[in-house]
């Protein structure tokens, strides 16, 4: 038993299993992926890493254990929560679509990991693990696997408070009591009407994190350059699936080793020199008919460079998917029948609308385009005048 100091939990003990884990390559690489990628950028307070976020979800995952009887279930969930995050590649969720779109595999897909990786295995064998129930709890496949991928699980209850932190974003979310009023019903994770307070107050946090962290405009002017740059590597002959095994720092190295466009953007990151916001517009200025363009991007920013005499690579259009936060549909038990919280929290209800207002479409492009891409965004995607004065559009 070893215990370690974490600034969000105070003290997590990890049991001999959990060190020898701890201790292998694969948890070890987490040490070098930001959990936040590139919203450092923003706050620079945001440096944690994914280890420290693994370690954090283990410590809630081990608190939740105690609601299960099976011996094996509770070490499968614990070994779980641990290495739920080993499938990330460089800088988090930056890369994931890339990786995703070229071997067919989310970060959660991690079947593949644990059984081609020695270490892994030899600690799997030692404690008589199965690799493919183990890999299931972590996408969620098993009654168990709810605990760490449901509407609300230990790995968003970590991540939401965790960011907070590190970010300076003032939240207060209640996890002890949250974590004593969750158990397992039926094959369901369910939470008991005790709960909804602090359920209510971890939704409240998502919905403020998304616009002030997650989807802050420089954060995603930032990412949009990294992708597009890692796209320009993979189509110099770069292979993706090495990204699976890398961290930070590799993917800078090689972004600089590929001239022309990717060392370009490695420089423009290193320095801080971003592309600028020619546009940035929410549903009041276009429709919910611009989704459609989501699956054409590269083609629409080939079409506006044309017409500006611009190289493509320098428009970035980005097109989020509506804003969903699916923890309103969590299971919430009321006089003995099990509701989603959405029907018995009109605060929670409001939430889920009032989503809708945080959802941006951004083109970026460097500062001496920016007027030029602004009028054929505009003009191309329809852009209305702005009806009201938006705070958040002046943050920076």
């Amino acid at each position: 038993m070893k215990v370690i100091r974490d600034p969000i939990h105070g003290y997590i003990e990890l049991d001999d299993v959990a060190l020898s884990l701890v201790d292998t390559p694969a948890m070890q690489r987490l040490r070098r992926i930001r959990q936040l990628g590139l919203t450092s950028f923003v706050y620079p307070g945001a440096n944690h890493t994914r280890f420290e976020h693994s370690l954090g979800t283990y410590h809630l995952a081990n608190s939740l254990a105690g609601r299960i009887d099976d011996t094996t279930g509770r070490l499968e969930l614990r070994v779980a929560a641990l290495l739920h995050d080993i499938g990330h590649g460089p800088l988090s969720h930056v890369t994931e679509n890339v990786i995703k779109r070229h071997t067919g595999r989310s970060h959660e897909d991690v079947f593949h990991l644990l059984r081609e990786d020695q270490d892994l295995g030899e600690i799997f064998d030692e404690n008589s693990l199965d690799i493919s129930r183990v890999a299931s709890h972590i996408k969620g496949e098993t009654n168990l696997g709810a605990a760490l991928n449901s509407e609300i699980d230990v790995d968003r209850m970590d991540y939401l408070v965790r960011d907070a932190h590190y970010t300076g974003v003032p939240l207060s979310v209640d996890l002890v009591r949250l974590i004593h009023e969750m158990r397992f019903l039926d094959g369901k994770l369910v939470i008991n009407s005790g709960g909804i307070r602090a359920a209510e107050s971890l939704l409240l946090s998502r919905f403020m994190m998304h616009p002030t962290v997650y989807y802050h405009h420089v954060t995603r002017i930032a990412e949009a350059m990294c992708v597009r740059a890692v796209e320009r590597m993979i189509e110099d002959g770069f292979d993706a699936k090495k990204l699976s095994v890398m961290d930070d720092q590799d993917l800078f190295v090689q972004m600089h080793s590929y001239p022309g466009y990717p060392s370009e953007i490695a420089e423009r990151l290193r320095d801080r020199r971003l592309f600028k916001r020619a546009t940035y517009v929410g549903f009041d200025a276009v429709s919910k008919g611009v989704l459609k363009h989501r699956n054409k991007i590269r083609r629409i920013e080939a079409e506006l460079a044309s017409d500006l005499g611009i190289d493509p690579e320098y428009i970035l259009i980005d097109i989020p998917k509506p804003p969903d936060i699916v923890e309103t549909g969590a299971n919430i038990m009321v006089d003995q029948q099990l509701r989603r919280l959405h029907e018995v929290s009109h605060l929670v209800a409001a939430i889920g609308h009032a989503q809708q207002d945080n959802w941006r479409m951004g083109v970026y492009t460097p500062a001496e385009h920016r007027d030029a891409v602004r009028r054929a965004a505009n003009g191309f995607f329809g852009v209305k005048k702005h009806k009201q004065f938006r705070l958040d559009e002046l943050i920076t």
